[in-house]
């Protein structure tokens, strides 16, 4: 018996409303493709499912539970898995991840595949603290994703929108910033996995490190 991770929603639904109860036993058919309602779809870490959350079910407020699964399972490059057979078994206290520990995500994952030696420098100070401040390319690259200006420059917008989400502008852009960056550390994430095989529960770990 295996041990995988599930995020739900408050009423304990969810893809299409699917409702669950703890310690049911839940049973789907077994269809090639994981992205369908043929499969029921966990996370191997709680903090991988926190962090890619925002691009896949993107439950607020998400309530974490801790899973059995048995039968057959596929994976998406460690980014989700699918799985036949699975219950419910204890829900566990939620994690919470900062706008800013999300661009370390970003930043940590971008580094297993990005060799540009201009941003690696910026990169390694930023995780270091030594240097924070955006290198600046906020108008040029305007949210963007990697589908449109490649790993580096999601990576840097990420991190613009932290620093507007950690400062002193009103509320409602607040959110709008914290938003954004969650987006985007989750798209490099899984843009990366697509290109190498990573550690995605590692780099959590590391990301979640004062």
């Amino acid at each position: 018996m295996k041990i995988m991770y599930k995020l739900i929603n408050s009423k304990m639904r969810t893809y299409r409303g699917f409702q669950w109860e703890l310690g049911k036993w839940y049973k789907k058919t077994e269809e090639e493709i994981l992205c369908s309602p043929d499969w029921l779809h966990f996370y191997s870490d709680p903090l991988v499912g926190l962090f890619l959350n925002p691009i896949h079910a993107d439950i607020k407020n998400p309530r974490l539970f801790r899973v059995e699964v048995k039968g057959k399972g596929l994976d998406d490059n460690e980014t989700k898995y699918g799985y036949s057979h699975v219950r419910l078994i204890e829900e566990l206290l939620v994690p919470q991840i900062s706008p800013v520990q999300r661009v370390r995500f970003a930043i940590l994952c971008a580094k297993k595949v990005y060799k540009g030696k201009e941003w690696n420098e910026w990169a390694n100070k930023w995780l270091s603290k030594k240097n924070r401040i955006n290198v600046d390319r906020s108008n040029k690259y305007n949210f963007c994703t990697t589908r449109t200006m490649g790993v580096s420059g999601a990576v840097e917008s990420a991190y613009f929108a932290t620093k507007s989400a950690t400062s002193t502008v009103k509320s409602k852009m607040i959110a709008f910033y914290a938003a954004k960056s969650a987006d985007l550390a989750a798209e490099i994430a899984f843009c990366v996995t697509k290109n190498k095989k990573i550690n995605l529960i590692r780099i959590a770990r590391k990301a979640m490190e004062k």
